[in-house]
């Protein structure tokens, strides 16, 4: 009778680094983030050999130093007197604002673009056939500025308002008129819409060289509120009908829920609009919108659509034609069965390639220098650059926050992927 006993582990040798397929990656891994930190390290100290050789130093204390240039559209208070840092953050605010505008408007109207493309009407899908190929086959620059051109040139000047005492005798119109029972006025320089304002409100908070607007969060933070209050109801409705078959009446609770708290804060607040007055020259008060800042906004939101469009028809695609026939087969309508039955499963194709078209939206805001408009580049990357002379320390900043912004919108985006993938049971 044998006995069959364990074989007897080697020792480890340094050999096995190499030639031992378990210690081969992890050698190879540690080899190249030594070669990658040698080379940094190398590239580091060039840079700062470069420098001092011209007398230049590496730092970023031109941030705190006044800025001593104006910035035309702003959404915090902002004098020449502030400094570089203060201004900054006034161009990434523009660029968030440019970004987020631009995204909801290009997937609100990708989205119907993209559903319309597959209509069985042959003129309707033709058409958005023509816009899609037409703006993605066009650079986003050239629509920039003939957005730009189009807002200057075809809208009527300021004084094409004004009411003489001459023009009342004779019975005669302005040239223009103001709109939305005259709130809104649209000249050559700019879209004058009225401005929340409050009578009571809350003072600002002060953190270091930030100042919140403490108006603005105890709104933000009621509404969010409602919304997580609204996002609890429909979740007991959910459970309510997998219980029962029967979903419960939930339009006026989700109403008041939403509604009611935001209300009651504006009204606790004094809320109330001033609306733009024509005074000498220019219309006065509200909010006056740049023609570069609508530009820009409009151009990406249709460009970026056109592409959005693209990928909605591709995931509506992607899905068996036996879903549309089961549905159609219970007696749901076309419209439902788009909204409750074919597009929730395209979203598992369609959501990846969409996070790519908001990365490449929020980075084409850049663009923005094309027509004035005082973004991210244009104050740190332009005008705080060239008074500064710190051109390697604005540059890296400017990567810095445009990857940030790209990381945070790939994590955001990836969560709500998470959130709505199928799930198998």
């Amino acid at each position: 009778m044998s006995l069959v006993q364990d074989v007897p582990k080697d020792s480890f040798r340094l050999s096995m680094l190499v030639y031992d397929t378990r210690y081969r990656s992890i050698t190879i891994q540690v080899i190249v983030l030594i070669l990658f930190m040698l080379f940094l390290s190398w590239l580091v100290n060039n840079t700062i050999q470069n420098l001092a050789a011209k007398d230049r130093t590496f730092d970023f204390g031109f941030l705190g130093m006044r800025a001593g240039y104006d910035i035309n559209q702003t959404l915090i208070s902002y004098t020449n007197d502030s400094t570089h840092f203060r201004a900054a953050m006034i161009g990434l605010l523009n660029t968030l604002l440019s970004a987020v505008i631009g995204c909801a408007i290009a997937t609100v109207l990708g989205v119907i673009v993209g559903v319309l493309r597959l209509s069985k009407n042959w003129l309707v899908s033709r058409l958005m056939t023509v816009y899609v190929e037409v703006f993605r086959n066009v650079p986003v620059l050239l629509w920039i500025l003939l957005s730009a051109t189009i807002l200057s040139e075809a809208t009527p000047t300021p004084a094409d308002y004004r009411v003489t005492e001459a023009m009342i005798a004779a019975g005669e119109a302005p040239k223009a008129s103001m709109l939305l029972d005259d709130s809104v006025a649209i000249t050559t320089r700019g879209i004058n819409i009225p401005a929340p304002l409050v009578e009571r409100g809350l003072p600002r908070l002060e953190l270091g060289p930030i100042s919140i607007n403490s108006n603005m969060l105890a709104f933000l933070i009621v509404l969010g509120a409602s919304l997580y209050g609204w996002q609890m109801l429909r979740a007991h409705a959910k459970r309510v009908q997998e219980a029962t078959g029967v979903r419960p009446t939930t339009w006026w609770k989700s109403l008041a829920i939403v509604v009611l708290p935001t209300l009651a804060l504006l009204i606790a607040m004094g809320f109330h609009l001033e609306y733009p007055q024509l005074t000498r020259f220019n219309f006065n008060g509200g909010i006056e919108l740049l023609h570069s800042f609508t530009a820009l906004t409009v151009a990406l939101s249709l460009y970026t659509a056109a592409f959005i469009a693209e990928i909605v028809r591709a995931g509506i695609m992607a899905i068996s034609r036996g879903q549309s026939e089961a549905a159609a087969a219970l007696g749901i309508r076309p419209g439902r069965t788009m909204s409750l039955v074919i597009l929730p499963q395209a979203l598992r194709v369609i959501v990846p390639p969409l996070i790519s078209q908001y990365l490449n939206l929020t980075k084409n805001t850049s663009l923005a220098i094309a027509v004035s408009y005082m973004d991210l580049r244009g104050t740190l990357g332009g005008i705080t650059l060239n008074q500064t002379g710190k051109e390697l320390e604005c540059m890296l900043l400017m990567m810095g926050i445009y990857l940030c912004i790209s990381l945070t919108i790939s994590a955001l985006m990836n969560a709500f992927n998470r959130a709505v993938k199928l799930k198998e049971r």
